[in-house]
């Protein structure tokens, strides 16, 4: 799934800060179409617009839909599809035609340029969609696409924590990373004590159950220098994080650049050129690209 807005604003990457933890509200975010899903968007927030390189987190369902999510391109990420119950077609203009199921991964890897679509029948959905945002040196890396159907686990007293992209507890995914991350789904069963790497920062989101301190909604924003995280009660939550990242970047649709001049070019490309590669397979047209706005779009930090 990607930003399908129909008229975006830039899609700020930027300062909350402070101490302490923070709770990041979502907002309603329609995908648009008759049987469209609503989605809450928590990252970016006005204030705290990534947590390490994850700079995108839209949590859907449960709920009965369809996805029909037409050919549309990305530039300079990761989008990271995780499924808590349900069932989606990828295909990319790589040739990639790929089912998810809870409990495995999709990621593509946009690099310097990929187009995809994805879509499922109507039926139960719930799960998340996640960009990271790739760091200056690989961000024009080849375009790749990879499934993993069987990820580790970091099993504790009260817990088990299946990690899907970097690692968590000495627990590394197979999924290719390119920055110091961590994307984890947390079954908690009783009281548990998760560690967490005190480099990064953390965002913690409450996917189903009750989980003390976690209501349903918003993404929690835990700083750096936290060994470990507590958890209690029944339900399963969403774990992000990652080293603070350090560059300014631009992003707006799904695009994501450092510069007003890059995001100019990109929606061209798409627009007019080829360089997206072509998806074959979806039955309809491609998303045509948004209009820019009309003030230039700025390269920004992580927070506010």
């Amino acid at each position: 799934m990607s930003n399908l807005e129909p008229d975006p604003s830039e899609i700020l990457c930027g300062p909350g800060g402070g101490a302490g933890g923070e709770t990041l509200e979502g907002r309603a975010v329609p995908l648009g179409g008759p049987r469209a899903m609503t989605v809450t968007r928590t990252l970016p927030h006005v204030h705290r617009r990534m947590i390490g390189a994850w700079c995108f987190v839209d949590a859907y369902g449960p709920e009965q839909a369809e996805m029909r999510v037409a050919p549309h391109p990305h530039t300079g990420l990761q989008t990271v599809s995780w499924l808590v119950a349900g069932e989606v077609l990828h295909r990319d203009s790589l040739g990639s035609l790929q089912a998810i199921r809870p409990g495995s991964l999709n990621l593509m890897t946009a690099g310097r340029g990929i187009s995809h679509s994805e879509e499922s029948r109507l039926g139960t959905l719930h799960g998340v969609q996640l960009w990271v945002a790739l760091p200056g040196g690989h961000r024009e890396v080849a375009p790749a696409f990879e499934h993993h159907a069987v990820l580790p686990v970091l099993s504790g007293p009260g817990y088990a924590a299946t990690v899907f992209m970097g690692a968590l507890g000495g627990i590394r995914s197979p999924a290719t990373a390119y920055s110091p991350l961590v994307g984890a789904e947390i079954a908690v069963d009783g009281d548990a004590e998760v560690p967490l790497d005190p480099a990064y920062e953390h965002g913690l989101l409450l996917l189903d159950g009750e989980v003390a301190a976690l209501p349903p909604g918003p993404l929690l924003y835990v700083p750096p220098g936290r060994e470990v995280v507590r958890l209690s009660g029944a339900g399963r939550v969403l774990l992000v994080g990652g080293e603070p990242f350090a560059e300014e970047i631009v992003m707006w649709w799904n695009f994501v650049g450092r510069s007003h001049d890059e995001i100019t070019a990109f929606r061209k490309e798409w627009m007019e050129g080829d360089g997206f590669g072509t998806v074959r397979g979806y039955d309809g047209a491609p998303l045509p690209a948004p209009a820019l706005p009309g003030t230039r779009l700025k390269a920004r930090g992580r927070v506010r």
